[in-house]
């Protein structure tokens, strides 16, 4: 028999689908010895479904939901409106509202209830969807409470609900809404309580907010409510607030907002016991629900009522190590330009070639830096280092080591005593400018990627994937442990360090060393982006080539060119790239992202814009244009030097120095080129073998060994069998993934700790970032998430979250560059000075501070942008 109506005693956490979110968790509050939750029923899904098939129109109209984008206001607001006045307009079944009125009549139908909606895809751990559909307070008699439920089951079609279901991803068929009918608690206060800092995600934080009478003007953001921080149960921050209003009860029904009188506006509502018993309340709730809880509360005559407990789902998760203790952790994603979250399978595959432990939370990795930290050995080393590569994790990690109690500093060992022959330790001697050096390690990792292909060439199952495990050693050996790999890229960056601190100390010269290293010899990413404006000299003359390109999908699409008239031609240009740099993608770290070789069209609006943009021969021109500037600034410099007292010794050192840069700086990108190359051999094999799943019926599809890591793949491939059920769950969290921000630096304690710039005398309003690449410009922002989301137009601005090699052919198109994450040396830095593009990376929030199409001022020389009139 189908049960339209449940009471609180009958419902538990396992019950969404009947009673929704916020009913199941009542539910389970209501089991709970020493939590008084009011009591109440809840109108189940079943009811809504009921409703929602005595009205035939209701089913097209939510199936035209699914045609709406989620920045389609208009059309929103409008299907939206529909929708509701046909559920409100709906009769509730006799049997329906039978169940609904009987179970008033034993509650007391004359009672004051609040009326709830509860919907399936509500208070869920990874979406809340709170404020999303509507509650009722007070509402008196059986008429009104029937009439509030209806209002309930429309206020699934709100306007903010329907946007917020299509952003997320939630179908609109597949969510329900079951109706909480509760008797109203009129209380003197209410408030909401976190049992984990909202601000800093700080877990051993509880945060209390207090209004006096109802809570909906605190929730609805209309007042302004006392604050309190409770740490290990003593309040340890609070803040009164000046309380103008409060929601009261009216008789009869309904609310009113009402005046506060004088003397209680800047009274604290709560006492700190009272404050410290609400910490004790939530801490019970998170340990029964095994998450963090955002907790509705009212008090009555000192007694506190639990209205609503539900996950928050905005934290982000902590790196799980297995040992106890404080600990810092720092993100590996900002240090690659890769803060997106990344599937299963390349998480492992990348931790496999790892140089230290790296720690998973939110589909991110991170390092555990807490005994470097508390060394003093080697505190100060590693600040400098990642200091000067991010002064915000600096900074951050800085305000961490300032808390003593945190971390408790390790004495420094005694020093080893100098050998008798004296000489440097650690690397060896610095690398002199030998281009010899440089041409040797690329010749030796190319042969070595010609092995791993003939190894693995005829290789399946388990002997495949040992061949994979064997060969990520062979890569984080070169990666991490070639002395002379190393070697090269520290000489590199030595270089520039050496020359900007010199010629800023010589001559006052600000980052010198960004022009010495234009168009630097070996830099295998520079070399791509010059690359495709060649591709696009071949096509320009080739109109049947270019109007193919602006329609064409991946399916085909090389084949597609060959009938055209310059197809060949074409063909000819763009598979030669494809088989050199095809390898590359957007955030290319994760394995599993699709690769440039497999879907090449995303290259196509980055040909079109150079094909629009630039004349025939542009690539070699703009090599050389930059090797003359870089050229002449170096005679510049040497001239300038040699007038200074000890000028010509100064200059000698300095022409060495340049000498080196040049020489070294460009092989800074072929670690990872090369990296690159070894995923794409091992993702082509383990798809191929994926295909040997599906076909065994062991996967539904190849995509499904995303979502499983490297060591569980290796079980599939030898048992032939796989949990389904696992797979479901890492989809779904990887879509939750999505949606959170990763820090640079967290706590064991969940603290997200923030970073700042330590500058004055900028400009009013600047939006301060790191400067790594000189020079200014002015220009049109084009803010992107994708490369080649669009074709650019000459004198943009490029403004993006992060820039990994794979966005190097967008830079040939732009005059300036400002990403959210980034430093000294990664990648878009070293590129925009390889090209003198000005770029300011590390500004915060950069993506939604700056409009695309807004006038901007790039200080890559000073490191802020403007944004202009």
């Amino acid at each position: 028999m189908t049960a339209y109506v449940l009471g609180f005693h009958e419902v538990d956490r396992t019950r969404i689908l009947d009673v929704g979110g916020k009913g199941a968790s009542l539910g389970e509050l209501a089991r709970l010895d020493g939590i008084r939750v009011p009591d109440g029923f809840c109108v189940t899904t079943a009811a809504f479904k009921r409703v929602m098939e005595t009205a035939p129109l209701l089913g097209a109209l939510v199936h035209g939901l699914a045609q709406l984008k989620a920045d389609d206001g208009e059309g929103i607001r409008a299907r939206s409106a529909e929708i509701r006045a046909v559920v409100e307009g709906t009769a509730i079944p006799e049997d329906v509202t039978e169940a609904i009125t009987r179970s008033l009549s034993q509650l007391g139908a004359h009672h004051a209830y609040a009326v709830r909606s509860s919907a399936t895809a509500e208070d869920l751990p990874t979406a809340s969807f709170a404020g999303q559909q509507d509650t009722y307070l007070n509402v008196i008699g059986a008429p009104e409470v029937l009439k509030h439920i209806r209002r309930c089951w429309a206020s699934l079609f709100t306007e903010r609900a329907v946007a917020y279901r299509i952003g997320h991803g939630f179908d609109h068929h597949k969510v329900h809404m079951a109706v909480v009918v509760q008797k109203l608690v009129v209380p003197s206060a209410s408030g909401v309580l976190f049992t984990a800092d909202p601000v800093t995600s700080n877990r051993h934080v509880c945060v209390v907010e207090a209004c006096f009478g109802l809570g909906e003007a605190l929730v609805s953001g209309r007042i302004n409510a006392d604050s309190y921080s409770v740490r290990n149960g003593a309040v340890v921050q609070r803040k009164v607030a000046t309380k103008d209003i409060e929601t009261c009860a009216v008789n009869g029904g309904g609310t009113v907002e009402q005046a506060v009188s004088p003397a209680q506006r800047n009274t604290p509502v709560l006492t700190d016991a009272q404050v410290a018993q609400l910490a004790r309340l939530g801490r019970r709730l998170e340990a029964h629900f095994g998450a963090p809880q955002d907790v509705e509360w009212c008090l009555r005559e000192d007694e506190f009522f639990i209205v609503q407990s539900r996950p928050i789902t905005t934290l982000y998760p902590i790196p799980q190590t297995g040992d106890g203790g404080n600990r810092v952790f720092i993100s590996v994603g900002h240090q690659q330009m890769m803060t997106d979250p990344i599937k299963a399978l390349g998480l492992s595959l990348f931790q496999l070639t790892a140089g230290r432990p790296m720690y998973e939370a939110g589909g991110r990795l991170f390092v555990d830096v807490t005994r470097e930290l508390a060394s003093l050995a080697t505190r100060d080393m590693m600040l400098d280092v990642l200091g000067r590569a991010d002064p915000l994790l600096k900074d951050a990690l800085t305000t961490v080591l300032a808390r003593a109690d945190f971390i408790q500093a390790e004495p420094a060992p005694p020093k080893p005593p100098v050998p008798s022959g004296g000489g440097a330790t650690g690397m060896g001697p610095p690398m002199e400018a030998n281009p010899a050096v440089v041409a040797e390690l690329i010749a030796r990792s190319e042969a070595s990627l010609l092995a791993l292909k003939q190894r693995v060439a005829d290789k399946t199952g388990s002997a495949l994937m040992e061949v994979i495990v064997e060969d990520t050693q062979v890569l984080k050996k070169s990666l991490t442990a070639d002395p002379q790999n190393m070697g090269a890229i520290m000489a590199g960056m030595n270089a520039t360090t050496w020359l900007n601190a010199h010629m800023l100390e010589w001559l006052g010269e600000k980052n010198a060393a960004d022009v010495l290293a234009q168009s630097a010899p070996n830099n295998i990413t520079s070399e791509m982006g010059l690359a495709l404006l060649d591709v696009a000299d071949v096509i320009r003359p080739h109109p049947e080539v270019v109007a193919h390109l602006q329609r064409a999908g991946d399916a085909g699409f090389l084949e597609g060119l060959l009938p055209l008239d310059g197809g060949p031609e074409a063909h000819a240009a763009i598979t030669p790239f494809l088989d050199r740099y095809g390898m590359r993608c957007v955030g290319e770290i994760d394995v599993t992202r699709p690769r440039w070789s497999e879907s090449p069209t995303t290259l196509v609006p980055l040909i079109l814009s150079n094909i629009k943009m630039f004349e025939p021969g542009a690539g070699g021109r703009r090599f050389e244009q930059g090797r003359q500037v870089a050229n002449t600034k170096e005679q510049v410099l040497l001239a300038r030097l040699k007038e200074l007292p000890d000028g010509e010794n100064k200059a000698v050192e300095t022409q060495r120095m340049i000498q080196r840069l040049r020489a070294f700086v460009g092989y800074r990108e072929y670690p990872k080129y090369a990296m690159m190359n070894r995923y794409a051999v091992y993702k082509q094999a383990l798809m191929q073998e994926a295909a040997r799943l599906v076909a065994a019926n062991v996967l539904q599809e190849p995509q499904d060994i995303h979502h499983l890591t490297f060591q569980e793949l290796g079980v599939v491939v030898r048992t032939q069998k796989v949990d389904a059920r696992l797979i479901a769950q890492r989809k779904d969290a990887h879509q939750h993934h999505v949606k959170l921000k990763p820090p640079r630096v967290i706590t064991s304690d969940g603290e997200v700790v923030a970073g700042a710039y330590r500058r004055a005398n900028l400009p009013q309003g600047a939006l301060v970032g790191l400067a790594v690449s000189s020079g200014v410009v002015e220009g049109r922002a084009r803010v992107m998430f994708e490369m080649g989301q669009e074709q650019l137009e000459a004198g943009d601005i490029l403004v993006t979250t992060f820039t990994d090699p794979s966005w190097t052919p967008v830079f040939v198109a732009i005059q300036g560059l400002v990403t959210e994450v980034g430093g000294l040396m990664t990648h878009g830095a070293v590129i925009a000075r390889e090209y003198g593009l000005p770029a300011v990376v590390g500004v915060e929030d950069a993506t939604t501070r700056i409009k695309d199409g807004q006038h901007i001022r790039v200080n890559g020389t000073e490191g802020y942008v403007e944004i202009l009139a």
